[in-house]
């Protein structure tokens, strides 16, 4: 006798959940680093930071000192391209821009180990690149592009403000006069904005991808976000930096020996404060 046919169910699906309010709710996600609660920060937090980045420099003088003494050497540099060939200055100056990013991560990872408990090694923070080359190189590269727009934007400034080469008697009242003035308006204003939006898309951008191999794209869009909604005392936090570098770089650049170091280590402290309440959730 022939075998009964055989009837196979099909797969019944799961039901939606419903939610406290009896609809429907579709199915979740884990949430993207882009959703991730940043930490309200205060005017006074900057100053802890700097506090915070002294206390590490202290604890590993040696290791900070190396990456200070990098900063000082590229001071120098571009100092001695820009009196012997001017015309690559800012080629030389984009190139440090590159550089720089990948010195901080030393420092970066001098303040994770203190963090964690772990004695500071030279080595390891010449190696803290290699936690993300390929996003920290695509990062880089983005601020490449906007150096070169800067400079070019400057080119253009220039073009507009004068016929030829200004003329500048070498005093503060002949540059501040005329012409010169306008053109020192209109080139202040246009770095202000490009500095700007560097700082904005990497103030936290270097250590988040470091720390959380999250993507370049991620970490500008995180690092921009932050800015955007705590300005003021990033605003701040920003005129700090911006002012210690300066006074650093009066001596012949000497005292970026240790300001370097120190606003490194400070920005990790940063950056751990705003990402703080990720951490807290986990």
């Amino acid at each position: 006798m022939p075998h009964p046919p055989v009837q196979v169910s099909a797969p019944v699906a799961p039901e939606p959940a419903l939610d406290p309010l009896g609809g429907l709710q579709a199915h979740t996600h884990p949430p993207s680093a882009l959703d991730w609660p940043l930490a309200p920060v205060r005017f006074g937090d900057p100053l802890r930071w700097l506090a915070a980045g002294w206390r590490d420099f202290q604890s590993a003088p040696l290791i900070g000192l190396f990456y200070g003494a990098c900063f000082v050497g590229m001071g120098w540099l571009l100092l001695a391209v820009f009196k012997a060939a001017p015309e690559y200055t800012l080629a030389l100056s984009a190139g440090f821009l590159l550089l720089g990013p990948f010195l901080c991560l030393g420092l970066y990872q001098v303040s994770r180990d203190l963090g964690q408990g772990v004695r500071p090694n030279f080595v390891r923070s010449l190696m803290a690149w290699r936690s993300a080359t390929g996003q920290i190189s695509i990062f880089a590269g983005v601020l490449l592009v906007l150096e070169m727009l800067w400079g070019r934007a400057a080119m253009i400034v220039f073009a507009i403000s004068f016929d030829g080469v200004p003329h500048w008697d070498g005093t503060v009242s002949d540059l501040l006069h005329g012409d010169n003035l306008t053109f020192l308006i209109t080139y202040s204003a246009v770095g202000a904005v490009f500095a700007g939006l560097i700082y904005a898309v990497s103030v936290i951008s270097m250590p988040l991808m470091m720390d959380r191999a999250v993507d370049a794209v991620t970490a500008g869009l995180t690092s921009m976000r932050l800015v955007l909604t705590q300005t003021p005392v990033m605003v701040w936090w920003g005129v700090l930096i911006s002012a210690l570098v300066l006074l650093a770089m009066l001596p012949g650049f000497v005292g970026l020996i240790v300001v370097g170091p120190v606003l490194g280590h400070a920005s990790w402290h940063a950056y751990r404060q705003v990402l703080s309440l990720v951490d807290a959730g986990q």
